[in-house]
């Protein structure tokens, strides 16, 4: 190895912990904004799903992600049926500039009796929406509540204070093991996990008067 190399090997395992300590600060953005809790008035229904407002997922962008930027790549209809929006988000994540790519379409409503079309630019329009909806939950976790994509799991942190919160309360080794149990089957998890460390306070209080 040469003394150029050896320095600039230096170089790079002196700046990893800096490294590493940004790339978290991008990690714990993106949890920060999975785990916000969608106001109810901004879901809606159709068809049986729920789905979120663009409005609302722009205002959370502009909140968390300032100077983010959508992209029409390419715009086109699949016959007439169709239409179809190819989309980039350009947006950043705790000062790191990141790109993502989107495609989505919107079918073309046409007359029930004339099979005319009824309004292709709100079509397009709609195409476009759906496609900017998506980056913003795949890339910016935004409504990862309402769109399934959160990852509720407690992690091994969140477990060991489980178990401390649990034997600071006196709980007996079954009583512990059982609430492990529903842990692992993940019946408990970031969604009720206050609510799990509430039972455990009032269990230690009435533990105490006992």
């Amino acid at each position: 190895m040469s003394k150029q190399e050896e320095t600039e090997l230096s170089v790079l395992h002196n700046m990893l912990p800096q490294i590493q300590q940004e790339l978290k600060k991008v990690t714990d953005k993106h949890q920060k904004v999975s785990d916000m809790k969608t106001p109810p008035s901004q879901i809606s229904k159709k068809m049986g799903l729920d789905y979120v407002e663009i409005g609302y997922m722009k205002h959370i962008a502009d909140t968390e992600f300032p100077g983010w930027n959508w992209e029409i790549i390419k715009s086109e209809a699949l016959g007439s049926e169709a239409y179809v929006v190819h989309g980039r988000l350009t947006y950043y994540s705790a000062g790191l500039k990141r790109v993502g790519d989107m495609v989505a379409a919107h079918r073309i409503q046409k007359g029930r009796e004339s099979g005319t079309f009824v309004d292709v630019g709100n079509d397009i329009k709609s195409a476009n929406t759906d496609c900017m909806k998506k980056a913003f939950n795949m890339y910016m976790n935004i409504a990862d509540d309402v769109y399934k994509n959160q990852v509720v799991d407690l992690d091994e942190k969140e477990k060991m204070m489980v178990n401390e919160k649990m034997l600071d309360a006196g709980f007996t080794s079954k009583e512990i093991s059982r609430i492990q149990l529903n842990i692992n089957k993940g019946k408990v998890n970031r969604t009720n996990v206050t609510e799990l460390y509430e039972w455990i306070k009032e269990q230690k209080k009435e533990s105490k008067g006992k």
